[in-house]
């Protein structure tokens, strides 16, 4: 079966999603415009149309929902509560599909393969199945078509940019969109994908209470992806357990995130709720290796370097952190600006007590008032280009605040993130990231754009 770009299949989505959301994007930059008051409304409606949309759209509304400034603020609050959770394809689909991948006697190579899908997501969906050796398995199957979808969308998401750059030039787009680019068109790789789960048991290996599943290579191609098992219950039921319980969860889960970034430079870069599982010990699965992002030592060391700057006020590092996370042309009305934005998401971090990630807020609204205030500036100071590394780093600590927040968890989040960073060296991390991504079957990354 040929899943390659192709022109039918990126008119065939263009017809789908431009009749929607590029269309509702129009009407809403019109009431921009002309001040008609309808920019809400469109938002709103706009939220409806991507939620029963397969694919990749649906994916680049959630990241843009986290950059401050990338989309209108209305749409940003509409687009964060999308969530990937398609309905899944039928059992003739799912047939054709695993032939396609593993040969017309597939199903013989599993001891037993669930019809229905256990769950569905924007880019494919997980079926349950049954190792001839007993042990339970996740078969993830990519829905056809997925590369002129990436394609087609990201046609899209330019008309969109486009639209807003004409009452909006603050901030500018262009890197964030090659970041999307990138990341989406690498999550299409099922084999990328294998290595870095490989990756990641590597890095986690010696954190206690995260779990990750093993992939069989056997049972695995481009677009399948064939993993054990892992049991575990939704996170969001734990949010009325004990404190010691939730604070638990909370802890294992920041180790999850930010061990591996501080010590190899790696992030996963989708903290999506189903991306994530509570076991019966109280550890984590973590799950869904697609959206990785490897940074560059330097960018690391600029994120520590803005953590120390912040915390003793030392303004000469950072703008020296600033300009080594890739902002260039900084304003001292600039560099005032994003030190507003710096010190929300480094707030917890430095606050030498036991405390909520952000004692103010609501989960589903972390970061907004912040992102408005910071947004408005920027608009009045002139344009700002978004460094590439930025979105999905942003992406994550917003995404983890808020899954914090739904916790209600009260850490010491200082003490937790001076263990990360102890002792580190940007010489230091350069090394344990190149024989972490050798030993997992991956290249240093060559520049901005990802893994080479």
């Amino acid at each position: 079966m040929d899943e390659a770009n192709t022109l039918g299949g990126r008119l065939a989505r263009y017809a789908r999603v431009g009749s929607t959301g590029v269309g509702l994007a129009a009407r809403f930059a019109g009431a921009r415009l002309t001040g008609s008051g309808d920019a809400a409304s469109a938002a709103a409606h706009l939220r409806v149309a991507l939620g029963g949309l397969k694919g990749p759209v649906m994916k680049i509304a959630q990241i843009l929902s986290t950059v401050p400034g990338a989309v209108p603020e209305d749409f940003a609050r509409e687009l964060s509560q999308l969530q990937a959770d398609a309905p899944a394809m039928g059992w003739p689909f799912v047939r054709r599909r695993m032939k396609a991948e593993l040969g017309p006697d597939w199903e013989a190579k599993y001891a037993s393969f669930d019809h229905v899908a256990s769950a569905a997501a924007s880019l494919g969906q997980v079926h349950r199945a049954r190792a001839h050796d007993g042990r339970d398995l996740a078969a993830k199957l990519q829905y056809p078509d997925m590369a002129s979808a990436v394609e087609a969308d990201l046609g899209q998401l330019d008309v969109l940019f486009g639209v807003y750059k004409r009452f909006d030039t603050s901030i500018d787009t262009g890197l964030i969109r090659r970041e999307v680019a990138d990341r989406l068109r690498e999550e299409l790789d099922y084999i990328r994908e294998a290595k870095h789960l490989a990756l990641y048991r590597d890095m986690l290996a010696g954190q206690p209470g995260v779990h990750l599943p093993e992939v069989l290579p056997d049972l695995s191609t481009a677009r399948l992806l064939t993993m054990t098992w892992l049991t575990g219950k939704p996170l969001l039921s734990f949010k009325d357990a004990s404190d010691d319980d939730r604070n638990r969860i909370a802890e294992t889960l920041f180790r999850a995130w930010y061990w591996p970034l501080h010590h190899y430079g790696v992030i996963h870069g989708d903290p999506h709720l189903g991306n994530y599982a509570v076991t019966g010990d109280l550890g984590i699965n973590l799950l869904d290796f697609g959206c990785i992002r490897v940074f560059p030592p330097r960018f690391i060391g600029g994120v520590v370097d803005l953590y120390h700057a912040i915390d003793t006020g030392d303004d000469a590092l950072a703008v020296d952190a600033f300009e080594r996370w890739g902002f260039t042309g900084l304003s001292r009305e600039i560099i005032d600006t994003l030190l507003i934005w710096a010190k929300f998401l480094y707030g917890p971090l430095l606050d030498d007590r036991v405390r909520r990630i952000d004692d103010a807020g609501r989960p589903v609204d972390y970061g907004r008032a912040t992102a408005q205030k910071v947004h408005a500036r920027l608009k009045e100071l002139g344009t700002v280009t978004v460094p590439s590394e930025f979105v999905f780093m942003d992406r994550a600590a917003i995404g983890l605040g808020g899954v914090f927040m739904h916790l209600r968890a009260e850490l010491n989040w200082r003490r937790l993130f001076g263990e990360m960073i102890d002792g580190f060296t940007e010489d230091g991390l350069a090394a344990r990231q190149a024989q972490a991504l050798a030993r997992a079957g991956l290249a240093v990354p060559a520049g901005p754009s990802g893994i080479a």
